[in-house]
């Protein structure tokens, strides 16, 4: 009995005990009760989730680590597909400078057909002219300021014997003897008056716009000569970029070794590639100083310097020459403006086949430069546009300078980037198709990454072999002239520090 009283009284504490617990739970809201059931589910959840993340980085770290050489050919077919679609853009932009392929559909101002290319610029030479034209005319180069600089008495001298033979020859004999004693005094007065009007005779935008509508490849060849480091860069920073963007490539080919995962990241290559390289060329405009240790710059504008003398020097070999601006001012013959002048100037006695001939001669100066190289080689002497247009296009802001090259990547710059994503996207199918980066395939892996790097090796080679070939436009003789092709330079304080510092061990 004493036995069974003492199991009745635990019996009874225990009762208590859970109905006091029981009543404790009821007393709780049902909401806090879910919250909490709720919160240790996502919490397993969670640390699920980590240990499958963690289980699928070691599993692509194992993966990439058993088979080094077949992940490492990823990368390597990113840096490839980089420089060799960055080198297409490049020669899209320039060629072929005649439409080449079916014409059976072509739409204005574009580039491409129906099944066809032809250059950007070729294609635009008359758009991209006209942007030119604007920075030559309005912000360079005057006319009338650059015709001051002539001596009339002196050209005059110089333009007396072309006058008095092309008269002798269109008007005869009896007008070469009546009008000998008078040129020579009259040829000065004429010129003085023409260069106070040479804006009304000679229209300086047309000059220009006709020189690069009248030949695509004057166009063309200013923009490869004045870019050149640009499009240097642009080319062989597919490389870098590519092979960058490849390692990530190669992590998501590790982690999700899918039929999409290298096409669609192989897209992702060739678009950004040319994207990043298009960006870097012009972006920022104007130099940002970087914690007083570097400066940032666009390429394009950081060459200035040597950017201003090459267009100038271009600009007056090959557009603004003297056998240029003779020709189209006596064009026309006896419906141009210099006729017109002429007869304002000269009264109704003297016959129209005189002024005829005297605008010939000036037509026949421009054209054969050989036979007048003294009255050439003054008339470039004297206007000096080169040192004019170098010393003005120094003086513009970076943003203006810019204007100089940006148009051509400004012109269809989608379809050039658009083309790199393409050829991305197919060389990621091709590498998906032959297992390159996945299991069982080291040979062609290994004969993947020698195809790719000795290709790249070889653009970059023919590359170096056409900018040896090039001749340069700007003198070396110039003092204090040294070209910038890189994007970061360091602070112009610190790069004094550091040649002061290094100069005693030089």
């Amino acid at each position: 009995s004493f036995v069974q009283l003492a199991s009745t009284k635990n019996m009874l504490r225990h009762g208590s005990r859970r109905c006091g617990a029981l009543a404790a739970r009821r007393s709780i809201p049902k909401r806090t009760r879910k919250t909490g059931i709720q919160g240790r589910h996502n919490n397993s959840k969670a640390k699920e989730g980590a240990k499958e993340g963690a289980k699928a980085k070691e599993g692509a770290w194992a993966k990439m680590k058993s088979r080094p050489i077949e992940y490492l050919s990823v990368p390597c077919v990113a840096a490839f597909v980089g420089i060799t679609t960055n080198w297409m853009g490049v020669k899209m932009l320039f060629y072929p400078i005649e439409y080449a392929g079916m014409d059976w559909q072509r739409w204005e101002d574009t580039p491409y057909g129906l099944l066809g290319w032809q250059g950007v610029v070729p294609t635009k030479t008359e758009i991209m002219a006209k942007r030119l034209v604007s920075i030559v005319t309005q912000r360079l180069l005057s006319l009338q300021e650059a015709f001051a600089k002539l001596d009339a008495e002196e050209l005059s001298e110089l333009l007396l014997p072309a006058v008095q033979s092309s008269v002798a020859e269109h008007c005869g004999a009896l007008w070469a003897r009546a009008l000998s004693p008078v040129l020579p005094a009259l040829l000065p007065h004429l010129l003085r008056r023409l260069q106070s009007d040479i804006d009304q005779v000679l229209d300086l935008d047309q000059v220009v716009l006709s020189a690069f509508v009248r030949d695509k490849e004057v166009l063309v060849d200013l923009f490869q000569k004045v870019g050149r480091v640009e499009l240097l860069f642009l080319v062989n920073s597919g490389f870098a970029f590519g092979f960058a963007l490849g390692l990530a490539q190669m992590l998501a080919w590790a982690h999700r070794p899918a039929t999409w995962t290298l096409p669609l990241a192989g897209a992702a290559v060739g678009y950004l590639t040319n994207w990043v390289a298009i960006k870097l060329l012009f972006e920022p405009a104007d130099p940002v100083n970087v914690a007083d240790l570097f400066v940032l710059q666009g390429l394009f504008e950081s060459r200035q310097i040597e950017v201003s003398d090459e267009f100038a020097h271009f600009m007056s070999q090959r557009v603004l020459n003297s056998h240029s601006l003779l020709t189209d001012l006596s064009s026309g013959a006896q419906h141009g403006d210099l006729y017109k002048f002429l007869r304002k100037h000269l009264p109704y006695p003297i016959p129209s086949h005189v002024l005829e001939a005297a605008v010939h001669a000036i037509a026949q100066v421009a054209a054969n430069p050989h036979q007048h190289p003294q009255l050439h080689s003054y008339v470039t002497s004297q206007l000096n546009i080169e040192k004019t247009l170098a010393r003005r296009l120094k003086l513009l802001s970076p943003k203006d300078f810019e204007d100089l090259l940006h148009p051509v990547f400004q012109e269809d710059e989608i379809t050039l980037i658009a083309t790199g994503g393409v050829l991305g996207l197919a060389a990621g199918g091709l590498q998906t198709q032959l297992g390159w980066g996945g299991p069982g395939a080291t040979l062609r892996a290994i004969g993947t990454i020698v195809f790719t790097l000795s290709s790249s090796l070889a653009l970059y080679m023919h590359q170096e072999y056409e900018k040896d070939q090039d001749k340069p436009l700007a003198s070396k003789a110039r003092p204090n002239l040294r070209r910038r092709e890189t994007i970061i330079r360091a602070n112009p304080t610190l790069e004094s520090l550091a040649n002061d510092i290094m100069g005693d061990y030089r």
